[in-house]
């Protein structure tokens, strides 16, 4: 059977072909910003852009808005997609990378349009093990953006939870088998990008932090996702709000 031929070697060993970089023409960005991932987001991202006064620039399929002090990037669905846009808003000066996103609850007490900064990461997804270097360790976000974060939340009187996520490729291979492990092992979500940026962003050496928002919840059948539901969106905008102006107002 073929082998690998990078099997034993680590990130560090190998000489990338390709690398991420700032093109001519490309803008540079303030260091902190937000990537929301989730398409239903978009127009949000439009519209406080307009507000604002941020700029619109291309991102592969996704779209990049930036002014001075704030840049927002999304969607980017999937570990790959989000990495990809992730390495480029580093090349482009993104030093302070926020995740906005959605995740399901694996616990009895993280309720549907709850709030989560997640403490670790969990990774189901194939895109971090080319950026760990062999190392198995926790995927951990960094402790002080966490930590801003986590006051933010509670200077606007936002209740949130924190504990690990568990990030998928395959949300429809979540079986009934691998939700009881987890929320067994005491995993409280489940997303599918958050383990690979966590990853990417401790490799590349930028501060990295997360806040979800539960959009299901997969303990109980059958399954009820509440993303459609206009509370739910009324409350992503929120968050969403929230997330930026502390951002702009420099609180993160």
């Amino acid at each position: 059977m073929l082998q690998p031929f990078f099997i034993g070697m680590t990130a560090e060993m190998e000489t990338c072909i390709l690398n991420p970089q700032q093109s001519k023409g490309e803008p540079g960005l303030p260091a902190a910003g937000i990537l929301a991932v989730n398409p239903s987001d978009s127009r949000f991202l439009i519209e406080y852009a307009e507000h604002a006064g941020l700029k619109r620039h291309f991102l592969f399929n996704s779209t990049l808005y930036r002014s001075d002090s704030l840049f927002l990037a999304g969607p980017a669905v999937g570990a790959p997609m989000a990495v990809l846009c992730l390495e480029k808003l580093i090349a482009l000066g993104a030093e302070k990378i926020i995740l906005y996103g959605w995740c399901g609850s694996l616990q009895e007490d993280l309720h549907g349009m709850d709030v989560l900064v997640p403490s670790s990461g969990i990774s189901a997804e194939g895109t971090s093990t080319h950026y760990r270097s062999g190392k198995n360790g926790e995927i951990t976000p960094d402790s002080d953006l966490r930590d801003h974060l986590c006051r933010a939340l509670a200077k606007n009187n936002i209740a949130f939870q924190q504990g690990p996520v568990w990030s998928t490729d395959a949300p429809y291979r979540e079986t009934e088998h691998k939700v009881a492990s987890l929320t067994a092992q005491g995993v409280y979500g489940v997303d599918m990008e958050y383990s690979a940026l966590c990853t990417v962003a401790a490799f590349r050496e930028v501060q990295f932090a997360a806040v979800m928002l539960i959009s299901d919840e997969l303990r109980n059948l059958p399954w009820k996702p509440l993303y459609s539901f206009k509370a739910f969106k009324k409350r992503s905008r929120e968050l969403l709000t929230l997330l930026s102006d502390a951002v702009q107002g420099g609180d993160v």
